[in-house]
């Protein structure tokens, strides 16, 4: 039983190169740097005011998403919702720098629109007289961990934070809407500019994602209503949701996303 969970866990591992294992190794260091100094400010604060407070909440918002792919694919941003629970330990006050670190378990719909063109710029219509169009949504749950830094006031007002850290997703579906049969690929002008067309009846390979994500926001806290949260985030990913190894069709097919979200904390234990 052992050997076969190990093998259904590594059949979804990529075979990395020497340069993009470099790649990826210089930029999680900054990102795993600045956790690993939160987390030890928060096992043990030593400089600074102390602070244990733990806050509960939840979060939705908005996700903009694509797949950059190599052969590379035209692409529209692929809107979709995101939301769930979110958790918050603030360990330390630090001069004017409040330490936290946060976490979330997260819905999100990621995926990627094609933008299908001809030579011209012209939308390319298919043989049914419609403009072609395709679109695949990709279900995922989203476990992102974040150093979270903040500055201004930290119980009743305004304050602005930057957060970073890595984030892992866990496949949960797919499905695609297009509106034709098979794609005009014509050379005479009417058919697409780019005739990649492999990935559109290609099915998720790889059900893991990683990658890492760092956001900007804003914060209101009151004493007894709690904390309200508007960010942006960015989320750039490692891996590849289909085989990347030379054999494979595409050497890249890594997840990009952009997050709006609002976000509502309540603290749970307060010292």
């Amino acid at each position: 039983m052992i050997v076969k969970a190990e093998k259904s866990i590594f059949r979804y591992a990529q075979p990395w190169s020497s340069k993009r294992y470099a790649r990826q190794k210089r930029l999680l260091r900054p990102i795993l740097l600045l956790i690993a100094v939160v987390c030890s400010q928060a096992l043990q604060a030593q400089v600074g005011e102390h602070r244990n407070v733990l806050s509960l909440g939840v979060n939705a918002g908005c996700v903009l998403s694509n797949v950059g792919f190599d052969p590379s694919v035209p692409q529209k941003m692929h809107a979709g919702f995101t939301g769930g629970f979110s958790v918050r330990y603030t360990s330390e006050k630090y001069f004017s720098t409040i330490c936290s670190i946060a976490a979330e378990v997260n819905y999100a719909s990621l995926g990627w629109k094609q933008d299908i063109l001809t030579p011209a710029d012209q939308p390319v219509v298919n043989a049914n007289g419609n403009a072609e169009a395709y679109e695949r949504t990709i279900n995922y749950v989203q476990i992102p961990v974040f150093a979270h830094l903040a500055w201004g006031q930290e119980t009743k007002g305004w304050s602005f934070f930057f957060k970073a850290g890595p984030q892992i997703g866990l496949y949960l579906s797919e499905s695609t809407q297009r509106n034709y049969t098979a794609p005009n690929l014509a050379t005479d002008g009417t058919g697409r500019a780019n005739t990649i067309v492999k990935q559109e009846d290609m099915p998720v390979e790889t059900k893991f994602d990683y990658g890492i994500a760092a956001g900007l926001g804003t914060e209101w806290s009151h004493p007894r209503l709690g904390h309200f949260q508007l960010e942006v985030r960015y989320y750039y990913g490692l891996g590849n949701i289909y085989g990347s190894s030379k054999s494979d069709f595409f050497g890249k097919s890594n997840f990009g996303n952009i997050v709006v979200k609002a976000s509502y904390l309540f603290d749970i234990i307060k010292k």
